[in-house]
């Protein structure tokens, strides 16, 4: 597998510090150091392996580390900080990455036969070893980097070879319940993305389980099992790393961006955005732009 992972990285060794696009639909690579403020952030559902180095991730109370040779899976749009780090050898960071499209997962598993769910059910996003078969695909697919003529055809098929080898994974169910419309992860995904396009608006928490067709009770227990958390710490959170992503990109002041992401006082904005970065705005920015000229 070692001989896998070294053509897998040699492929990937033209990745930036940022998402690096690869020319392949929905495949992209990342590679150094990465400062923290952008590892803060929305993430799509996606697959992500980890090639060199390691990356930590918190969503909610819930904290996975992930090392060489382990991939994640994230099922649904998840308000997450990360961080990563070079290999204990010195090498940087390394890792390639495939958004996930519900229909292409959809059309795959109709021609599966069904399967039992994990006993992991609820949880939005997990981490697992790789195995040999899913490292073939990988390398098939990032070859195409070097033939760019040949993306068009071959891609399609390779993509469904990464998600069929996930699939038979620990991490399976994940995929099969985001396209399956009746599980419940299915189901508080509507209401996600419903909070992801209406962050500013005040939600009604029965408004939100009226949508994922659950009682209220149901709708809080799997909404916090599959994210990590409530409702409205969802909401809280999507608002905070907009603002951030406007404050750090010259958007506005602090408090003409606590208005434009929802919140209707200034001074309330800033503790929560102190709580959940660390820093009040004003210093956040500094630290991030001092980041920016490092990097």
């Amino acid at each position: 597998m070692e001989q896998q992972l070294q053509e897998l990285r040699a492929l990937a060794s033209r990745a930036e510090n940022k998402r690096t696009e690869t020319g392949i639909p929905r495949v992209a690579m990342v590679q150094g150091e990465i400062p923290e403020h952008q590892l803060a952030a929305v993430y799509d559902p996606m697959i992500n392996l980890i090639l060199t180095g390691s990356k930590t991730m918190t969503v909610g109370d819930r904290t996975f580390h992930y090392d060489p040779a382990t991939y994640f899976v994230m099922s649904v749009d998840l308000p997450a900080v990360g961080s990563v780090h070079p290999a204990a050898t010195g090498e940087p960071y390394l890792a390639v990455s495939l958004t996930l499209d519900p229909a292409i997962v959809a059309a795959l598993i109709r021609d599966l036969p069904v399967q039992v769910c994990s006993t992991l059910f609820g949880s939005g996003f997990s981490v697992a070893p790789v195995n040999g078969e899913l490292l073939d695909a990988w390398i098939r697919m990032l070859r195409l980097m070097e033939r760019p003529d040949e993306i068009a055809v071959l891609s399609p098929g390779y993509e469904r070879e990464i998600l069929f080898r996930v699939l038979q994974g620990s991490l399976g169910w994940m995929l099969r319940d985001i396209a399956s419309p009746d599980t419940a992860l299915s189901r508080i995904g509507v209401a996600i993305n419903w909070i992801r396009r209406n962050f500013t608006e005040q939600i009604r928490v029965e408004a939100l389980a009226e949508m994922a067709a659950l009682s209220v009770s149901a709708f809080h227990r799997h909404f916090k099992a599959v994210t990590a958390l409530s409702p409205l710490q969802y909401q809280k959170r999507v608002r905070l790393l907009h603002a951030r992503s406007q404050l750090i990109s010259g958007q506005g002041n602090a408090t003409s961006i606590a208005f434009s992401v929802g919140y209707e006082s200034p001074n309330q904005f800033s503790r929560e955005y102190a709580r959940m970065f660390g820093l009040p705005p004003s210093r956040d920015l500094a630290k991030a732009t001092r980041e920016l000229r490092g990097a």
